[in-house]
């Protein structure tokens, strides 16, 4: 089982290294094409239009062909983005398709960020589930701290008119290695059993349950499996999304997926060139050896939500990750506005980016792959993730335009209101998490269903 949560989770490998890759290459092409803040915000928020069409239209195609070959497709439109947005020789150089590259980058990105967990989750019983959906956002962060190794080594040494050139463009075909990698790796893993009983291919889902788990707990999940899709009568039409038996899950998981992205991790991650240098004080020669460290420190306390997230459950990880994000922005915000920005300044993007990698990092991604009836999985999934792309994107569109307004700039914020507008929204997953998100821990997929059945009635 951990092999094929491995495999399948090289698609959140080529999600951070796609995501991370923008944060080493804007910071030269920005320079390299003369883009003002409003234009830098659309080439890297670019991919996340695509991200949030790829989620939008993960749900249907999921359905039709299935978790593997819905990877198979978006591993496919990883390296056609990679090889692109590099600009090579025969292709005009322009933002416009530097931009198209990554619109298809990010349709990948979607299809992957919706399949790859429901995946795992679907293969995974239900003792280790959550560790194994994990697997998925560890890949994550292995993902940003590979790629910002190679970003490093490949602009380490180098001049800056270098690196303004053609640093950037090896930077983007680094990611072919891995893109290729995960196309041929997922030839090797099984197709969902769920998804094979979804489509009568009975036989199909005992072979591969006996095979992930044994003949014994094969048995029970065939029964499980086959008593939720008898109550289903066959999947529901995205007009049924609006019952009210249905609609608040799919608002839950869609609140928890925009509140993920309001922490600002991905304003930490796109653009920690530009906060180490203008926030933090940094040399440019420093900027991308600190992203190094921002990188080992959110792949170190991923591995500790790993080990804990079927131990201590799925809600103390969110509340007391959330409560370390507060803490962790306090602290950089309040150097800012006082304009004493030292080394507690670093110390606090640390501790904010290690809160978050043990618990809204990954716990958002369990939650949401086990969350959802199975009548509902595919098409609920995708609009949760579809909402995730769509606030990522506007938190990465707005971010370095508020950083740049004289609001922030001059007088009392002093270069810190974007943090503090964060840790706003962070005081509200708190309430929300204990509010209106049950504990799944050690739950099966069909119990947590019964688990929505009681609050909001029959599905």
């Amino acid at each position: 089982m951990a092999m094929i949560a491995s495999i399948a989770a090289l698609g959140g490998l080529l999600f951070g290294y796609d995501t991370g890759v923008i944060n080493g290459t804007q910071f030269y092409f920005s320079k390299y094409f003369d883009l003002s803040a409003a234009l830098k915000g659309w080439v890297v928020g670019s991919a996340l239009l695509g991200c949030f069409v790829g989620a939008l239209i993960s749900g249907p195609v999921s359905r039709q062909y299935g978790r593997k070959y819905s990877l198979l497709i978006s591993a496919l439109l990883f390296t056609v983005s990679a090889w692109g947005s590099g600009l090579p020789a025969p292709l005009p150089e322009s933002v416009t398709l530097l931009v198209i590259f990554r619109l298809i980058g990010g349709v990948g990105i979607g299809l992957a960020s919706m399949n790859a967990p429901t995946y795992i989750a679907e293969l995974s019983p239900a003792a280790i589930r959550g560790k194994m959906v994990t697997y998925y956002q560890m890949a994550i962060v292995l993902g940003f701290f590979i790629v910002f190794l190679v970003t490093y080594f490949i602009g380490q040494g180098q001049e800056e008119a270098y690196n303004v050139s053609r640093g950037w463009r090896w930077m983007f075909w680094s990611e072919l290695a891995p893109c290729l990698l995960f196309f041929f790796l997922l030839f090797f893993v099984p197709k969902s059993p769920r998804w094979l009983m979804l489509k009568g291919r009975e036989q199909q889902a005992w072979d591969v349950l006996v095979k992930v788990h044994g003949t014994e707990m094969a048995e029970s999940e065939m029964k499980e499996i086959r008593q939720s899709i008898r109550e289903e009568s066959g999947g529901l039409p995205l007009k049924d999304i609006l019952r009210k038996s249905i609609l608040p899950i799919v608002l839950i998981g869609s609140a928890l997926s925009a509140l993920q992205q309001f922490t600002g991790i991905n304003a930490v991650l796109y653009y920690g060139a530009d906060i180490f240098e203008k926030a933090l004080g940094f040399g440019q020669e420093d900027v991308l050896a600190q992203q190094v460290l921002l990188a080992g420190v959110n792949v170190a306390f991923t591995f500790l939500a790993m080990y804990t997230v079927d131990k201590w459950g799925r809600k103390p990880l969110v509340i007391s990750g959330s409560v370390g994000m507060l803490i962790g922005f306090l602290m950089l915000g309040s150097t800012l506005m006082a304009d004493k920005v030292s080394l507690l300044s670093l110390i606090g993007i640390l501790v904010f980016i290690g809160s978050f990698a043990m618990s809204m990092g990954p716990i958002v991604w369990v939650i949401l792959a086990e969350m959802f009836p199975n009548s509902i999985r595919s098409i609920a999934m995708s609009i949760a993730v579809a909402v995730q792309w769509g606030s990522n994107y506007l938190v990465s569109q707005t971010f370095p335009m508020v950083v740049e307004s004289e609001a922030n700039v001059s007088g009392f914020w002093n270069g810190s209101l974007p943090y503090f507008i964060f840790i706003a929204f962070i005081a509200m997953i708190i309430w929300f998490t204990r509010k209106y998100i049950p504990e799944t821990k050690g739950h099966s997929l069909e119990q947590i269903e019964h688990i929505w059945e009681e609050k909001y009635g029959k599905i």
